[in-house]
């Protein structure tokens, strides 16, 4: 498949050499363009076409998820596929649903990558038989909503970095927002959720196998 472009954002330099190591043993005439935040992507975007735009959910500044939002509401019709650390059974979904074509966990790279890029070239959908399964049990019981699902997508971002030990100071930093705004996430998160502090958020996420 010649001629493709494939953009790739993450903040991690190693990261973006490794997907372009990956996918130039299928992809060889491939032009690969990189971008680290959200400014960096829409300025790509706007400077030429792209087949397909692999993202990171964890940007500095704007986070996958809002980024996803904004693509979707101009109709950019790039079509993602949602690169990260996460498993896919924790977020593969809300990005699903945020407009991205396909989720991948950075965990399950290798020979997936280059197939899931092909499906998103053709046209398709990369969905994984887990995150099917997943779906089509919301599908039959919308109802039973865990209270993770009624956060937002940065509440729900902000959730899974306390629940791995960040401090709010160390969220700030890695979100690229004020210590006041996560604060603020915070509490919304803990009020959404009926808990009282880190603690209990904490053994609700491990509870729940999102850490």
């Amino acid at each position: 498949m010649k001629g493709k472009r494939i953009l790739i954002a993450d903040d991690h330099f190693a990261i973006r050499i490794g997907i372009q190591h990956l996918l130039k043993l299928e992809f060889s005439d491939a032009e690969f363009g990189e971008a680290t935040n959200g400014r960096e992507i829409f300025q790509m975007l706007d400077s030429a076409p792209w087949d397909v735009l692999i993202l990171d959910i964890n940007l500095p500044g704007r986070n996958g998820f809002e980024i996803l939002k904004q693509l979707r509401e101009e109709k950019r019709g790039v079509p993602v596929l949602v690169f990260s650390m996460h498993r896919e059974e924790l977020v593969a979904i809300r990005a699903l649903k945020a407009g991205a074509s396909g989720y991948m966990s950075k965990d399950a790279a290798g020979i997936e990558l280059p197939r899931a890029v092909h499906q998103l070239l053709a046209g398709r959908k990369y969905i994984t038989l887990p995150v099917a399964e997943l779906m089509a049990s919301q599908l039959q019981n919308p109802s039973a909503q865990a209270p993770h699902e009624l956060l937002s997508d940065r509440e729900y971002q902000t959730l899974l970095l306390i629940a791995s030990g960040k401090s709010i100071s160390q969220i700030a930093e890695e979100l690229s927002l004020g210590v006041s705004t996560v604060s603020t996430y915070r509490v919304r998160i803990l009020d959404k959720m009926g808990m009282k502090n880190n603690a209990e958020l904490t053994h609700y996420a491990i509870d729940r196998g999102l850490v």
